[in-house]
């Protein structure tokens, strides 16, 4: 598994660079917009839910822009993860040339779109050191333990996404029912509300979701301050390296019958 990315880190490089530039193509203002579209949404988050519903985030300030960014840092995560699995399902339907004419190395379409989704992460990352600095000064020291903090949830999602990706070739309700996951995760996740918000008999449901430890140990380092929990780290970076290798697995295993499906 982590040899493939050694292999074809050339071809990968090459790959996500074409799908970053291939995405605003045509456009006007071309690779911009991937600069102003979190910058759009930050504007709407701060508008939706502090002007119109008057949200405050349990513990802290009453300040508007506070709660939006509080908001915004959960957002980018959920988007990285979301992008990457909305689109696995349709991977390999989408690239039937790779699988029927050519020798290619299938494998990497997953990582390619995992390399994209990071660069659209770190443009809002940006975004949001930007508006911090304006209202808020510098932020932590905790900010640089982020990559860290996200090397879990990058294997997870690509275990998820090679699993998708295979599963999406022999069922195409796959990506139908994706969808409706990635929505319901939005809400189950504590992005817009902490989870202390919630009853202590629901609170377990936020607790199930693989999406909760990565979203509060990065808003613990960009917002509060504090260094994440090493252990529930260490815990999640296991348990997301092992399913990252089952999805490579089951990807490997299953590829042979994609040509004869498609």
């Amino acid at each position: 598994m982590y040899l493939t990315l050694w292999r074809n880190r050339g071809l990968l490089a090459a790959l996500i660079k074409r799908e970053v530039i291939g995405r605003y193509r045509g456009s006007f203002m071309g690779i911009l917009w991937s600069f102003f579209n979190p910058v759009f949404m930050l504007a709407v988050y701060t508008f939706v839910f502090s002007v119109v519903f008057k949200a405050r985030w349990s513990g802290g300030s009453d300040s508007k822009t506070e709660f939006a960014l509080i908001l915004f840092a959960g957002m980018i995560i959920f988007n990285l993860f979301s992008e990457c699995i909305n689109r696995a399902p349709g991977q390999i339907l989408s690239n039937v040339n790779y699988v029927k004419k050519v020798v290619f190395p299938l494998e990497i379409l997953p990582i390619v779109a995992l390399g994209a989704a990071l660069f659209h992460f770190i443009i809002s990352l940006a975004v949001w050191l930007i508006f911090y600095v304006m209202f808020f000064g510098m932020p932590n020291p905790t900010v640089l333990l982020l990559p860290l903090i996200l090397m879990p949830l990058v294997l997870f999602t690509l275990g998820v996404s090679w699993l998708l990706a295979s599963l999406g070739v022999y069922l195409r309700d796959v990506g139908q029912i994706v969808g409706v996951i990635t929505t319901a995760l939005l809400f189950l996740s504590p992005i817009f509300y902490p989870i202390s918000a919630l009853p202590e008999q629901y609170q377990m449901i936020l607790h199930i979701n693989p999406l909760t430890p990565v979203i509060e140990q990065s808003r613990l380092a960009l917002v509060w301050g504090s260094v994440p929990d090493i252990s529930l780290w260490f815990q999640y970076l296991i348990g997301s390296a092992g399913i990252a290798w089952l999805g490579f697995a089951w990807f490997q295993k299953t590829r042979k019958g994609f040509a004869d499906v498609l």
